[in-house]
């Protein structure tokens, strides 16, 4: 968790500017050794701090906090009808595993959880989504659905085309899908979609869809991330920093009503927008299933939203899951 103490110094901290020692401990009521300490723990959470003798103390770049307020000003009335609750949370492990955790304790669905960074987020196959304090988007919403698992096959690439929807409306361009279930722009990976499923195999069951957007993140930031990688600021060509709750707002604006509205449109009714984002058609991938590996050129998905793969051989393949990279040779 993070200290009220420790927001309320992030808070005094976003504009950029800088402020000494002596004013940070006058508006929090703590010592200037009380200041440094804090500033040492914001430090160990992955956030910035530049220190300047005879200046003080500024974040390395500015940074705006999410907030549950700022967020529903941007929300729909279709939107803000569909939640049954909005959580901000500083620091959490994972928002997919809290709203997992609280959904088998018959939380209902439409809530939604956010958060400023997350220590074991997750990413597919095991993976960790690096998660830096409040320079992304970690977000995750609980949904309950009737039909059980089998009705809700293909509901991360409904919501890969909301979000591609989303993020045209925020000014993005060149952005794309890549099956199944990642954000791209310009072979740079800018998002990822995760949806857990849990509940019987014929009756009602609850999904988790998590969304982990790049938003404003530095090289350094960046470094433990393996593949190549991007954020809104330069998708957006650096001109203006993104407001995290507008770009939330917008998300939830597109993400809310395909989860309702899933089990009676289902996966035929997005398949084509699909393919018009799909960022992959005619490239040459590599697709891995366990041990083994499979070369080919994607020649799209097909209505049920498998990956049609064209061999070395022309055969036309098939395949439900897999891992998916663009091939370097």
């Amino acid at each position: 968790m993070i200290s009220p103490v420790d927001r309320q110094l992030i808070a005094l901290l976003v504009d950029g500017r800088f402020h000494s020692g002596t004013e940070l401990a006058g508006a929090l009521g703590v010592s200037r050794s009380a200041v440094w300490k804090h500033l040492q723990g914001l430090s160990e959470l992955g956030i910035e701090i530049l220190a300047v003798s005879g200046k003080g103390y500024r974040l390395a770049t500015p940074m705006d906090l999410l907030d549950s307020e700022r967020i529903f000003a941007y929300l729909h009335h279709r939107a803000s009808g569909l939640l049954t609750g909005l959580e901000v949370h500083g620091l959490i492990a994972s928002t997919n595993t809290y709203l997992h955790e609280l959904a088998e304790q018959g939380v209902p669905g439409g809530l939604v959880c956010l958060a400023e960074r997350q220590t074991a987020g997750k990413g597919r196959r095991g993976r960790q989504w690096v998660s830096p304090f409040g320079r992304n988007i970690y977000l995750s919403i609980l949904w309950r659905f009737q039909g059980g698992p089998a009705a809700i096959v293909g509901l991360s690439l409904a919501l890969g085309v909301a979000t591609i929807q989303a993020l045209r409306q925020l000014g993005a361009h060149d952005v794309g899908l890549k099956w199944p279930n990642d954000i791209y722009w310009r072979q740079r990976k800018l998002g990822g979609i995760l949806i857990e499923v849990s509940g019987e195999s014929d009756g009602p069951c609850h999904a988790v869809a998590g969304l982990g957007l790049n938003v404003d993140m530095s090289a350094k930031q960046g470094e433990a991330i393996d593949q190549d990688w991007a954020d809104l600021v330069a998708v957006l060509g650096g001109s203006a920093r993104p407001d995290r709750n507008r770009v939330s707002g917008v998300l939830l604006n597109h993400w809310l009503p395909v989860l309702a509205e899933f089990e009676q449109r289902t996966l035929v009714d997005y398949i084509e927008d699909w393919r018009e984002v799909d960022c992959m058609v005619g490239k040459t991938v590599d697709i891995s299933i366990g041990s083994l590996a499979h070369r080919g050129t994607v020649a799209g998905i097909d209505d049920q939203g498998f990956l049609l793969l064209t061999d070395a051989n022309g055969e036309l393949r098939r395949f439900a899951s897999g891992e998916v990279s663009f091939s370097k040779s």
